[in-house]
């Protein structure tokens, strides 16, 4: 160690341990609740087993982009579906700071998540299920700053479509319109 005095080195090692300790314990895992089960309805495992089942599968899918009403539609062969369904991955809502931020309504066919504080950037997330199976997942994201207004709407219908919508108002810039729906083949 170069950088330390010889007299001080003792010190330096010290520094460089503490710093270690701090980088090895520092990181936390992914919280979850004392029985060992998460809050919410797990959408980030769902949706990247979905992920791998799809890439498993690779079922070709007929892709429309809009952007301001003007539309393209081509077929098309997903091959990294992490990366397609990424938006519905990080809306999940099972994180420490929100364990008490969603009002639960739940029955025997569906489960829904409606946020306490509207700060928050996911809104809402509508599960559909039939005999314990997903049968489509609903989530309405909203954001707003300064600068901008998001809204995003995602769907997901397992082997069927999956869409996402975003609405985006920009200061300066004004509104612009996306969608993304992928029909499964």
């Amino acid at each position: 160690m170069y950088w330390c005095n010889p007299r001080k080195q003792h010190v330096c090692v010290l520094l460089l341990i503490v710093v270690f300790w701090t980088c090895i314990f520092g990181c936390k895992p992914e919280v979850k609740q004392g029985n060992g089960s998460l809050r919410y309805f797990d959408l980030k495992r769902y949706f990247n087993a979905e992920a791998t089942r799809l890439n498993l599968k690779q079922t070709p899918i007929l892709k429309t982009a809009s952007y301001n009403g003007h539309e393209y539609t081509k077929p098309a062969k997903i091959k990294n579906w992490k990366r397609e369904l990424a938006l519905f991955i990080e809306s999940d809502i099972n994180k420490a700071s929100w364990k008490d931020s969603y009002q639960v309504k739940s029955n025997a066919d569906s489960i829904v998540y409606n946020a306490i504080d509207t700060a928050l950037h996911i809104r809402q997330i509508l599960v559909i299920l039939r005999d314990t199976q997903v049968r489509s997942v609903r989530i309405k994201n909203f954001t707003k700053n300064l600068l901008y207004q998001t809204k995003e709407q995602l769907t997901y219908f397992p082997d069927s479509l999956y869409s996402i919508k975003k609405n985006q108002k920009i200061l300066f810039l004004g509104l612009n319109n996306y969608t993304i729906t992928g029909k499964f083949r």
